[in-house]
């Protein structure tokens, strides 16, 4: 975790968290899940409720900040790894979270993610996928499937749809992970080791949108066939892959911690089954704290910063 001020005397619980905003999300929406699951988690960082920020963008999930009792900024389309990562680089004593969704994040946010993937800010992002555009009323998204027939793509989609863990591995995160909305004990445990994180951790949660596209993760929740289409990844665990013949496969013995990367892709790039779990975690220096270490060997170097020397450096001249 960040470098937080811990106060280890609270004995704060998920209703300090819940604010006195009403919730407005559609009837039976996978947002209310998450939000419960967040709300019920805080408690166990144990951090004063103004040491703790959410910054989200634009869509129906970007409605959270409004209700946890924290601070929280509702920022602008895509935007909000870029705002939380002047909040984090600035603040290191803060906990800092991005709440976004497939759209946000993927379309118009897609460059400001990715560099704060590769950047490595202490900062943890909620990414929540439901596979759809449902603030704006049900087009397709980044991660809509080839053939999605919506209000924008009447014929079907035509697009490759985004892998969100294949991009945030390629962007080298170094925390990769993926959860259901529904699934609270393991949507805990991924909450709960993603803060636990040096650096930026990806979370991906699929979600249902049950009004514009509702059930579209449902094999993965029906007990009558989540064994067998969900792959559940746990730390120091076997797990075996199919083989192009629909048999078993060589045995793997999962390490999130590998600095290697490619069992992990290869496990992003799989659909049946489909992975849950944390894909990667593995130590990388974050930008913010070496950022920091900087600007004090800066002071300590050549003492106070003078912005007039700044400005009217050997670079600069005058005309005239």
């Amino acid at each position: 975790m960040p470098e937080l001020t811990a106060r280890t005397e609270l004995t704060l619980t998920s209703k300090d968290f819940k604010s006195d905003q009403e919730v407005r999300w559609c009837p039976g929406c996978g947002d209310y899940a998450i939000l419960a699951a967040v709300q019920g988690f805080l408690p166990e960082l144990d951090i004063a409720r103004e040491k703790v920020v959410f910054v989200s963008g634009i869509g129906c999930s970007s409605r959270f900040p409004y209700y946890l009792n924290t601070y929280g900024m509702h920022s602008i389309h895509g935007r909000a790894p870029a705002i939380a990562t002047g909040l984090a680089s600035s603040r290191p004593d803060l906990s800092v979270w991005v709440i976004t969704g497939d759209g946000d994040a993927l379309s118009i946010g897609g460059n400001h993610l990715i560099h704060a993937l590769r950047r490595n800010i202490n900062l943890k992002i909620l990414l929540f996928n439901n596979r759809i555009y449902g603030l704006t009323k049900g087009q397709y998204s980044p991660t809509s499937e080839q053939g999605k027939i919506t209000k924008s793509t009447p014929m079907g989609s035509l697009d490759e749809p985004f892998r969100p863990l294949s991009l945030a591995l390629g962007a080298e995160a170094s925390f990769v992970s993926r959860t259901i909305d529904s699934d609270r004990k393991h949507l805990t445990e991924v909450l709960r080791r993603a803060a636990q994180h040096q650096g930026t951790a990806l979370v991906e949660i699929y979600q249902n949108c049950n009004v514009f596209n509702d059930g579209a993760f449902e094999p993965l929740k029906d007990p009558g066939s989540r064994d067998t289409t969900l792959l559940r990844l746990e730390q120091g665990q076997p797990y075996r892959l199919p083989s192009k013949d629909g048999e078993d496969g060589e045995e793997i013995v999962h390490d999130a911690h590998d600095p290697d990367p490619t069992r992990a892709f290869a496990l992003s790039r799989l659909s049946l089954p489909t992975p849950i779990g944390v894909l990667r975690d593995v130590e990388r220096p974050a930008y913010d704290r070496q950022l920091n270490e900087q600007l004090d060997a800066a002071v300590i170097t050549q003492g106070v910063g003078d912005l007039g020397v700044l400005l009217t450096g050997d670079d600069a001249w005058t005309v005239g």
